[in-house]
């Protein structure tokens, strides 16, 4: 679970960064999958998905 939460940390980051930079290529695409895929592993899951809906239901 460690584990997980500090690769969540560190792909969100570097996401951020590439994203901030508008550096847009294969490797960031690359750091968004790998970022959602642990994302999804950890137990931030359920309140993204409430997240998600309320907002989706509020629009």
């Amino acid at each position: 679970m460690a584990v997980a939460v500090s690769l969540v940390a560190m792909f969100g980051l570097v996401l951020f960064f590439l994203l901030r930079s508008k550096t847009l290529g294969y490797g960031s695409a690359f750091i968004a999958i790998m970022f959602d895929f642990y994302l999804s592993s950890t137990g931030a899951t359920a309140p993204i998905n409430e997240l998600t809906t309320a907002f989706v239901n509020a629009i």
